[in-house]
């Protein structure tokens, strides 16, 4: 087993089921939870990698990695054991932060009713430079789904930093407004910035800016983090600008590795050694 551990963050390649089946009970405040949706195909479907799509920003071959093929059955088994570690590690007044698309909102939205999960929100990131349907058989896909939920009971003793949260504008996001609420639309351009690809890329890759607002939204500062799927850390990035404990979880070696690089990378220009 691979383990990184630098500061406040602890990554271990391992499955993060797993993993969190031997941690204790209430012990972190904000979970944010990037799971496989079970999109890929065994078709090898592509475009051509050395041709740009005119508004899309960039290359794009449509995702086959194994760790995204899942079966209907185990695509449910697996959601309803990841939430039910996440109840039980998530701490009555911290959330659980879960995205998803329509190949797996369903089984999502199902285990957090069984397992007593409240939703506290469904939002909808509507993407507006989203891939095109390169089939011309579907409409274009333009959203991802993601689900705040949490453990509290009727009591809903889960952090919101609601004053900071209807204050904040929001560079690009034609839905907010200084001093209204913050709805459940958000509009987030997926491009990326050169710094977030700097060492390689991840397929599902959420832009920074994404994971930034949910922080904003339900993280406490000095508070814990878990991070189920590190993929190319991003998460954990959001972490520490909020000085959290971290503990993540890869199965992927090229993407454990990935998410040390960045991190690294990150911890060197906080401390101002990069120039």
């Amino acid at each position: 087993m691979n383990k990184y551990i630098n500061e406040n963050i602890c990554l271990t390649l391992q499955d993060s089921i797993i993993g969190m089946s031997e941690m204790e009970d209430n012990f972190f405040d904000l979970a944010l939870c990037d799971p496989p949706y079970g999109a890929a195909t065994y078709k090898k479907w592509s475009y051509d990698s050395d041709k740009n799509i005119e508004g899309f920003g960039g290359n794009w071959k449509i995702n086959t990695q194994i760790w995204d093929l899942l079966k209907q059955d185990d695509s449910f088994c697996r959601t309803f054991t990841l939430l039910s570690h996440l109840k039980r590690l998530v701490k009555p007044t911290g959330s659980i932060w879960i995205h998803s698309t329509y190949h797996n909102s369903g089984f999502v939205n199902t285990c957090c009713q069984l397992l007593n999960l409240e939703i506290i929100n469904e939002i909808v990131w509507y993407k507006r430079n989203a891939f095109p349907n390169l089939s011309a058989r579907r409409l274009t896909a333009s959203h991802e789904t993601i689900l705040w939920v949490h453990s509290g009971g009727k009591k809903r003793e889960y952090f919101f930093n609601y004053e900071e949260v209807k204050n904040a504008k929001f560079r690009e996001d034609n839905f907010k407004e200084p001093g209204k609420q913050l709805r459940t639309v958000w509009d987030i351009p997926n491009n990326k910035d050169k710094e977030e690809l700097a060492f390689g890329k991840h397929p599902t890759q959420k832009p920074q800016r994404l994971i930034d607002r949910i922080m904003l939204i339900a993280a406490k500062r000095n508070g814990r983090l878990l991070v189920p799927f590190s993929g190319s850390g991003t998460e954990i990035i959001a972490g520490l600008k909020y000085n959290m404990d971290i503990v993540g979880y890869e199965i992927n070696k090229e993407y454990f590795d990935l998410s040390i690089n960045r991190i690294e990378h990150y911890l060197k220009s906080r401390e101002g050694v990069l120039l």
